[in-house]
């Protein structure tokens, strides 16, 4: 610890408020300077306000790790079309002698990366409440690094080594998908969350459209195993640049710290996530928030799986509504343009599909920085339903005109060239509405609908729900969609068309409410989904000499 430098006294100290956890009676020294790990606390100044940009850049990198489950979907659709990639872990047509990939293999290759994930997410990020969050993170981040290594030294023919390397990477991403929307949640101002959570997936967009361009850059440039091994090299860069982000700039969680006992530690992490001196009425209301609801959740015992279905208020209806958004995610269609993005517009006539999904990767991203302003401006329900309505519409669209006017000479013959463009207008304006509205509010509601106690294993639960309909998708479309061609949108446009009705009945408005605020509002009797979004928390005291656990909104609380 460093040392102290004490000043005169100031003339004029404010009057500290009660807290059930000790708070310090009022300091008559100006502001001094404290160690906090390898940070600088300043004590004193009980009126400043928090610092919403360091705030910030503290959930931002703990949500960057959203790039690394990205740049992996947006490379492996490219990666297994590489002449060289096909031949080392395809197999050998002896009538032509070309080498190709069974629909199993190349499923297998794909889609058991979501399986890892799903494994992962359920098993992995219970290390979040036995180490912590941001070690668990770190962890992860290792075992990616492990899964990547796996993965690139795989020889000629050893596409089961392939095979396990993406298992164990989808091992991490599982994981780090569960833990870092949660982590992120936890330190966020509960004013801005939910544009904050929604940067993982906007690190996530980025990370596909990055993995589009490095796709089209290795196929133009390079030859060979150098075509895949530049672009999965790249994993690792993102992995240590990650790593040393979380490893410097991140503390752990102060809901975490506080509930195992650590509350000076808790206190110190709020003073420095938000830039506010340690003896501060920022910090003093921010704890007692969190103190008291943990206490209240320590009261009904400890956490189990069981109480998942039997905790209250109302835990099973929103672990089924967690399920359910993170399912609805996937079944929108989206992962059937990335996964097989290159083999779809291949049909529709295009002679570079690389090209075509660089442009997706353009519109997945630029689209998913509008869900930031969207979630906390219009809320979480209105965003999903209304990206719904517009997903589904363009999806219809785009697949009567498949069935019905692409191939007005028959399959066997050349596919209409007006109505081929007109589908990838449909395609952009599907992932323009899903990248704004499902893309990142489905991490959003995850990270915020659950009760500290089990908000790692309810987390889990989507997660897994997530990465099983990833992997169902992305094991079954080539099959399906040999068998029934572009029918195959109607159901994704069935499930948006669905999700409007299921939202509207079961998804709670939690827009500019603290973590805390959320489960008062589950509790209500009076309060339902489809009025939630005018609910007040009516236990906020007027007097100003006392500070109730949720009246923090006034300094945008974590």
């Amino acid at each position: 610890m460093a040392e102290q430098v004490v000043t005169p006294p100031s003339p004029e100290s404010p009057k500290m408020l009660s807290s059930s956890s000790g708070t310090p009676e009022p300091s008559t020294e100006a502001p001094t300077k404290k160690k906090f790990g390898e940070h600088t606390l300043v004590e004193g100044d009980y009126e400043s306000a928090p610092s919403l940009m360091f705030a910030a850049l503290v959930v931002l990198s703990v949500t960057f790790v959203g790039f690394t489950f990205g740049f992996d979907t947006g490379t492996i659709s490219g990666i297994t079309g590489f002449p060289d990639y096909i031949e080392r872990f395809g197999q050998l047509n002896h009538a032509t002698g070309e080498y190709y990939f069974t629909t199993t293999r190349k499923s297998l290759i794909i889609a058991f990366y979501s399986v890892g994930g799903g494994v992962g997410g359920i098993f992995l990020s219970g290390f979040a409440n036995t180490i912590g969050r941001k070690y668990s993170l770190l962890i992860f981040l290792s075992i990616y690094v492990v899964g990547n290594i796996i993965q690139i030294t795989s020889g000629h023919g050893k596409w089961y080594q392939m095979f396990i390397g993406r298992i164990i990477t989808g091992l991490s991403s599982g994981a780090l998908a569960s833990v870092a929307p949660m982590f992120g949640g936890e330190l966020s101002p509960a004013k801005y969350r939910g544009a904050l959570v929604c940067s993982f997936q906007l690190f996530l967009t980025l990370a596909i459209f990055l993995g589009y361009c490095c796709d089209y850059a290795t196929k133009e440039h390079n030859s060979g195993a150098a075509q895949w091994r530049i672009v999965m090299g790249l994993n690792f860069l993102w992995a240590f640049l990650i790593f040393a982000l979380v490893w410097i700039v991140v503390p752990e969680s102060p809901r975490y710290l506080a509930e195992i006992g650590k509350g000076d530690k808790a206190k110190e992490t709020i003073a420095y996530i938000n830039k506010v001196p340690l003896k501060s009425r920022f910090v003093e209301e921010e704890y007692k928030a969190i103190e008291e609801g943990i206490l209240t959740e320590q009261a009904a015992g400890t956490a189990s799986w069981k109480e998942l279905i039997t905790g209250k208020p109302k835990i099973f209806p929103r672990v089924v509504m967690g399920f359910m958004i993170m399912a609805l995610q996937q079944l929108s269609g989206i992962n059937y343009f990335f996964y097989y993005g290159t083999t779809i517009f291949a049909a529709v006539g295009l002679q570079d599909s690389y090209q075509t999904v660089i442009v997706l990767g353009v519109v997945n991203f630029a689209s998913t920085i509008f869900s930031l302003y969207f979630v906390d401006k219009f809320g979480r329900r209105s965003t999903l339903i209304g990206g719904s309505i517009v997903g589904a519409i363009a999806l219809y669209i785009y697949t009567i005109l498949g069935v019905v006017a692409l191939y007005p000479n028959g399959r066997d013959e050349a596919s209409s060239k007006p109505v081929g463009n007109a589908m990838i207008f449909l395609t952009c304006l599907f992932i323009a509405a899903f990248a704004a509205s499902w893309g990142a509010i489905g991490y959003v509601i995850l990270a915020e609908s659950f009760p500290i106690r089990i908000r790692a294993k309810a987390s889990s639960v989507g997660i897994l729900s997530s990465f099983l309909w990833n992997f169902l998708i992305s094991f079954f479309t080539p099959y399906i969609t040999n068998a029934i061609h572009f029918s195959f949108g109607f159901i994704f446009a069935g499930c948006l068309t669905f999700a409007i009705g299921y939202i509207y009945f079961t998804v709670y408005e939690t827009k500019g409410l603290t973590l805390e605020e959320v489960d008062l509002m589950y509790g209500d009797k009076k309060c339902n989904p489809w009025n939630s979004a005018n609910w007040k928390n009516k236990d906020k005291s007027l007097d100003e000499t006392k500070v109730d656990s949720t009246d923090v909104s006034e300094h945008e609380t974590v």
